[in-house]
C-alpha cells in the first residue's frame, strides 16, 4: 500500500475555497480563537457544536463534537501555526471522545486520516477575505483518490460552514 507522506502542490490535489467576508480582520480572527464563538458557527449546516476543548495556540488542540439528529460525530485540529490575525495552518481529524484520531464515520468510503489546512485572512477595504487550502497527508492512495473526488462536496460543506460565520458575524458585530 503506497503512502503519500506530504501534500503536494499540484493543484488537483489541493482543495482550496475562498470567501470574501464583510467584517474586519480582527472579528474574524476572534470568530476563530475562542471555543464561545465556534461553537456558534463551525461544523455542518444542522449540527451542533459542542467544544470539548480548544487551546489556541501552536501545538494546541480544537476537540468538538458536532451533534446531529443522526448522532454525533466528533473531530479535532492541532494546530501546528497561530500567527495572529492573519494565518491558521492545522492538521484536522476524526476522532473519538477521547480525541484520538479514527476513521471517518462514513462506511465504505477510505476518507483520510489527516488533512493539513492553511487558513488565511487578508483584509482590504474593511472586509476580510477567508481563504482555506489543504490537502491529505501521511495517506495511501485510495485516501488521496477519494479526497480529491470530494472537493464538490467540501465546497457544499464549507460554503454552509462560511454562511454561518458570515450570519455569527454579523450578529456580534
Amino acid at each position: 500500500m503506497a503512502i503519500i507522506d506530504a501534500v503536494s502542490d499540484a493543484s488537483n490535489e489541493l482543495f482550496e475555497i475562498s470567501r470574501v467576508l464583510d467584517a474586519p480582520r480582527e472579528r474574524v480572527w476572534q470568530a476563530f480563537a475562542t471555543a464561545e464563538a465556534l461553537a456558534q458557527w463551525w461544523g455542518p449546516v444542522g449540527f451542533a457544536i459542542e467544544v470539548k476543548k480548544l487551546e489556541f495556540r501552536a501545538g494546541g488542540i480544537f476537540h468538538y463534537c458536532m451533534k446531529s439528529p443522526t448522532g454525533d460525530m466528533w473531530g479535532r485540529f492541532i494546530y501546528r501555526e497561530v500567527t495572529a490575525p492573519a494565518r491558521i495552518v492545522f492538521i484536522n481529524s476524526f476522532s473519538d471522545p477521547q480525541g484520538e484520531i479514527t476513521r471517518a464515520p462514513f462506511p465504505g468510503l477510505m476518507w483520510p486520516l489527516e488533512v493539513l489546512n492553511t487558513l488565511t485572512l487578508v483584509e482590504e477595504g474593511g472586509k476580510t477575505t477567508l481563504s482555506l487550502r489543504g490537502g491529505p497527508i501521511n495517506a495511501t492512495v485510495e485516501e488521496l483518490a477519494v479526497f480529491r473526488a470530494s472537493f464538490d462536496s467540501m465546497r457544499q460543506g464549507f460554503g454552509g460552514t462560511w454562511d454561518q460565520l458570515e450570519v455569527y458575524l454579523s450578529r456580534s458585530a
